[in-house]
């Protein structure tokens, strides 16, 4: 999960505000001693943490508390906003509209691979987009933007010998709606460097000059966001690798001190973790408040709603194994079960066993192979599903006989669990209601 030990610190403070019996001087600082070393942990600069430990001292104990709400909400609330404020200054993301983004870092950023990332996010809210592959400092970038290219379907630009000619090269070929340009990288930002991102800016006329730096290396981020601004007038800042490191507050409080937007994070290896930036919901999943639009976004890329008739059947209760077959598929393009469980309101708090989601990620892999050996007859009626069926599914495929047993009963399970939210009116209020009706199921 995406910075684990600051969420895990940030729940515990809240945690601690709302079992105080009453709030004075002492509680407080204590809370902040606390939310202090979470942060110095999470590489952010001591100067900004003490900034930002003396702005909630003053709006709790020097500030008035707002009509109809207690010291403790008041105290619950600022300590939100103030965080918030910490990690970042507004929504990120770029406009769905047609335009040209080039991608500038240092060695070991991501850049290749979050041109692709970006490629497919584009791609999942129905634009055209290409790869352009300006990178010809480093012998492989191009095969890499190609190979990536190839696995999403769109076309990659790769001919020229100087990055300049690569982008006039795509510039007057392509007829795509979003071009994404690639470029070079140093271990540091030498002159060399600096005299070929100005010559490919000029060159590729960029509408977004993004800067794609590593979460690893924390308040760093601040020093190259600075340099990088003034040589190329970046326009916004991508995170990346925000699940491999305890460093990632860091580098997202540097950049926004920096007075760069930061405008997506990538949270894993696949073309589709990377998400826009929303400091709001970014802290909302830390203390385990959800994010709910996050999730609704996740589902609507991987395809989940397309087929309005398989998700009233699941929804009414009324659906069979090849209806639950599908949605297991789309649960996995969602992504990690850890990353879903972090978006619902009222689970991203919860603290479950270390692996036990990643246990359930390969046991529902298994599921579908359990499926695809089952007949057509037997997919449209699981009750027929005896003793000696079950022994040849399990042989067909290769899945112990305990674990169809254990797809049968979860199967059931769902589709009561379905009849029951129903029949009681679940899906008709709540966040439930909201899902059902982003998927056009608001009628039911």
């Amino acid at each position: 999960m995406v910075l684990e030990k600051l969420g895990d610190s940030l729940k515990q403070a809240f945690r601690k505000i709302s079992s105080l019996s009453s709030i004075d001087r002492e509680a407080v600082e204590s809370v902040i001693r606390d939310l202090q070393r979470s942060l110095l942990q999470a590489d952010v600069d001591a100067e900004l943490v003490i900034e930002l430990s003396d702005s909630i001292k003053k709006k709790v104990l020097s500030g008035k508390t707002p009509p109809g709400m207690t010291l403790k909400e008041h105290f619950i609330k600022v300590l939100y906003d103030e965080i918030v404020g910490f990690l970042g200054k507004g929504e990120g993301g770029l406009e769905i509209k047609p335009q040209r983004i080039l991608l500038v870092g240092l060695f070991g950023s991501g850049k290749t691979t979050t041109a692709g990332k970006l490629a497919k996010w584009f791609r999942s809210r129905g634009l055209k987009p290409a790869l352009v592959a300006c990178d010809t400092f480093r012998p492989a970038a191009k095969e890499q933007i190609s190979q990536t290219a190839s696995s999403l379907g769109i076309p990659a630009y790769t001919e020229g010998k100087s990055p300049k000619d690569v982008a006039a090269f795509a510039l007057r070929n392509s007829k795509e709606d979003v071009l994404i340009f690639d470029s070079a990288g140093r271990n540091a930002l030498d002159e060399e460097l600096a005299r070929e991102l100005k010559e490919l800016a000029k060159a590729a006329k960029p509408d977004e000059v993004l800067l794609v730096i590593p979460a690893d290396i924390g308040q760093a981020a601040r020093r190259q966001s600075e340099e990088f601004g003034k040589l190329v007038g970046i326009t916004g800042v991508i995170v990346t690798k925000m699940d491999g490191t305890a460093k990632g507050g860091g580098a997202l409080a540097a950049a926004s001190v920096s007075g760069a937007t930061v405008k997506f994070i990538t949270t894993g290896e696949k073309l589709s973790d990377i998400e826009a930036y929303d400091p709001k919901r970014f802290v909302g999943r830390l203390i385990g408040y959800g994010d709910l639009q996050g999730l609704l976004e996740k589902a609507r890329e991987a395809g989940i709603g397309a087929d309005a008739k398989s998700a009233e059947r699941l929804m009414s209760g009324k659906f069979d194994m090849n209806d639950f077959y599908e949605q297991i598929g789309q649960m996995q393009k969602m992504g990690s079960m850890s990353k879903i469980i972090e978006m619902i309101p009222g689970l991203g708090g919860m603290k479950l066993p270390k692996g036990t989601l990643d246990v359930q990620e390969e046991k529902m892999r298994r599921w579908r192979y359990a499926i695809d050996s089952m007949t057509p007859e037997e997919r449209k009626e699981p009750d027929l599903i005896k003793a000696s069926r079950i022994s040849r599914i399990a042989k067909g495929s290769g899945v112990p006989e305990s674990e169809v047993r254990e797809l049968l009963k979860y199967f059931r399970q769902t589709q009561k669990l379905m009849k029951m939210a129903k029949g009681g009116k679940g899906f008709r209020r709540g966040p439930f209601a909201q899902i059902a009706k982003q998927f056009g199921l608001g009628g039911m």
